[in-house]
């Protein structure tokens, strides 16, 4: 069969939707009639061969003008990969030719009958309306499920509870297959009989046998795979760390969200059922749970033992926790706090590398045990606020040299002393802190902070007032850095 082009990624929806719009008058007069064919896109075209311009999955519009050969025409059409064909009556033709509705039926090509009234603007917009609104079905679907899975995690039996889940919410099954593609725990029901076996062929395509890539190739493994048979859609992925386990999914369809929402539940898994030191692996799930659902650092730091942690500041994507989510994903985090200032937070293990995501600024905090978690977050706060004002896609928190000639408890008390006259006012501490920052830059202070520039230039002249100094001296604004540092 000739190659056709995959549909475009738009969320696709049942032509039986579009024909169901009693205001478009739309009627199939020829072609399959099952619920099964859908629609990507809409396309106009009076060509005598629109082949090279469809991309697969149209609902493809034409009012007859070029109509010369109806078999190959169709022929064509069928051959690009479009879902269907709208004829649309008048001005040149009166009724649909009978020989283009021979040829659909022959070519198993779903016709439409667009009556007069019915403009293609009229049709191409009652599409894109349908598809905005399978847009926000598929978005609040994936949404519940994160919010789903995130509370299945906080189980005292968290990988089972996340498998049941994750198999609730795609109606098929999940198995969490070991290194040699065994079952360790399932859920849900299977599809068919045999996808039992066909997920363990799959695992050992993402995890396969040491010393021994799938099919003789060389290179690493990939993340994911997928497959089907009749009956059933397979997936498998590899999850994080060097245990070689495998999350396998036997679902009876893949639909719009799917992947999304398997994703979450890979990076959850990799990290329930990632080795740990210094915390046994049940301890270790349960404080990251409980960071993700609020709990205080004091509380997560008794479980998680010494392990370091950084933390992450992100703003940016179009302010959904759906983005949010992702960015945790690419970063290899389910630890993901979206705020309401659209500000994200994320905890991530200190091993695990912070690199710029498209469309995102960010603050990366310095490594810190748990119980620096709360100066962890100021730091990614500081840092992402200097990102924003110097227009950089990361900003990482940098240490002074001058804090390691004092301990901290000297350095805090020399900070208390130094900027008392400043204690009983934070928004003066914080535009100090900010504007030194920024090496004294009224307007990227202003932007940072979200203020006026003149309000920037009051609070500092305030400062400078309280505090008796020349705040143009290079060694003041110096002192007052590493105060404010400390603090």
């Amino acid at each position: 069969m000739p190659e056709t082009t995959a549909a475009p990624p738009t969320p696709p929806i049942p032509l039986v939707a579009l024909l169901a719009r009693e205001d478009l008058g739309l009627r199939q007069i020829a072609g399959p009639v099952e619920a099964g064919a859908a629609v990507h896109m809409v396309h106009t075209s009076e060509m005598e061969d629109p082949y090279p311009y469809l991309l697969g999955g149209e609902l493809l519009l034409s009012a007859g003008v070029l109509l010369k050969d109806p078999d190959r025409y169709v022929s064509r059409i069928v051959q690009a990969g479009a879902a269907a064909l709208g004829f649309g009556l008048a001005p040149v033709h009166d009724t649909v030719p009978a020989a283009l509705i021979e040829a659909c039926d022959r070519h198993g090509l779903p016709l439409l009958e667009v009556p007069p009234q019915t403009t293609f603007t009229a049709v191409a917009r009652a599409v894109w309306r349908l598809m905005a609104e399978a847009r926000h079905r598929e978005l609040r679907r994936v949404t519940q499920a994160q919010q789903g899975l995130a509370a299945a995690a906080a189980r005292p039996d968290p990988v089972p509870a996340v498998l049941h889940q994750l198999a609730s919410r795609l109606e098929g099954q999940a198995v969490l297959l070991g290194p040699d593609a065994t079952e360790l725990s399932t859920a849900g029901r299977a599809p068919v009989p045999e996808a039992g076996a066909a997920l363990a062929r799959l695992a050992r395509v993402v995890n396969p046998p040491s010393g021994n890539p799938p099919g003789g190739a060389e290179g690493p493994a990939p993340a994911s795979a997928s497959d089907s048979i009749p009956g059933a859609h397979l997936a498998a992925y590899a999850l994080g760390g060097s245990q070689g386990f495998t999350l396998g999914l036997a679902t009876p369809a893949r639909e719009a969200g799917d992947h999304t929402v398997a994703g979450v539940a890979v990076v959850l898994l990799s990290l329930l059922t990632a080795p740990h030191q210094g915390a046994d692996g049940t301890g270790r799930s349960a404080a990251l749970v409980r960071l993700l659902l609020g709990a205080g650092a004091d509380e997560a730091a008794r479980l998680l033992g010494a392990e370091r942690w950084t933390v992450v500041h992100a703003r940016g994507g179009r302010g959904t926790r759906l983005d949010a989510s992702a960015l945790g994903a690419a970063l290899g985090s389910a630890l993901v706090d979206p705020a309401d200032d659209g500000t994200v937070r994320i905890l991530l293990p200190a091993d695990h590398e912070v690199t710029p995501q498209p469309g995102w600024i960010m603050g990366v905090s310095a490594p810190v045990s748990p119980q620096e978690l709360p100066a962890a977050d100021t730091q990614a706060a500081r840092a992402v606020h200097r990102a924003a004002a110097t227009r950089t896609d990361l900003v990482r928190h940098r240490g002074t040299s001058l804090s390691a000639l004092l301990s901290p408890q000297e350095a805090a008390a020399h900070a208390r002393l130094r900027l008392a006259p400043l204690a009983d006012s934070p928004a003066l501490l914080d535009t100090l802190r900010n504007w030194l920052s920024l090496h004294g830059s009224w307007d990227r202070t202003a932007a940072a902070m979200e203020v006026h520039r003149n309000t920037v230039r009051q609070r500092i002249a305030r400062c400078a007032t309280l505090l008796e100094e020349d705040l143009d001296d290079p060694d003041v604004r110096m002192e007052l850095w590493f105060a404010l540092r400390s603090l």
